[in-house]
């Protein structure tokens, strides 16, 4: 699955998710993990509404974003574009949540995670 960090080096989750300026996105699965891009926010408007779309926006076929803060009505949005928001609530290293993540997916994952790993999947009876 595809897990997104607000992160300004792409070593700390460091950011507020209404301010970072990038992502860092990584392909998480049980057994291997990687880095694949930092992805830009481009920003169209300086409300709030802008800001919170812009980056929900670039989140793409992302199952979780992980954030030091979120807000609700962000949360909200997030929720909705079917991305599961994370607080970290304190700056947290990149790798320490991507092999927290690992562990969780070899073993009993939550429904909720479970849900988000087959995220953008084809469904068994549409494949051919």
């Amino acid at each position: 699955m595809k897990v997104a960090f607000t992160s300004s080096t792409g070593e700390m989750i460091d950011q507020h998710f209404g301010m970072a300026n990038s992502f860092c996105v990584w392909e998480i699965g049980p057994d291997d993990a990687r880095f694949l891009e930092t992805v830009p926010v481009v920003q169209s408007g300086d409300d709030e509404e802008d800001k919170i779309s812009s980056r929900v926006a670039v989140l793409g076929d992302c199952a979780i974003v992980y954030t030091m803060q979120i807000g609700g009505p962000a949360a909200a949005k997030v929720v909705a574009s079917k991305v599961h928001p994370m607080k970290t609530g304190t700056e947290t290293s990149v790798t320490e949540i991507v092999e927290k993540l690992q562990e969780v997916l070899r073993g009993n994952p939550p429904p909720w995670m479970r849900k988000a790993m087959n995220k953008g999947s084809i469904p068994s009876f549409m494949e051919d």
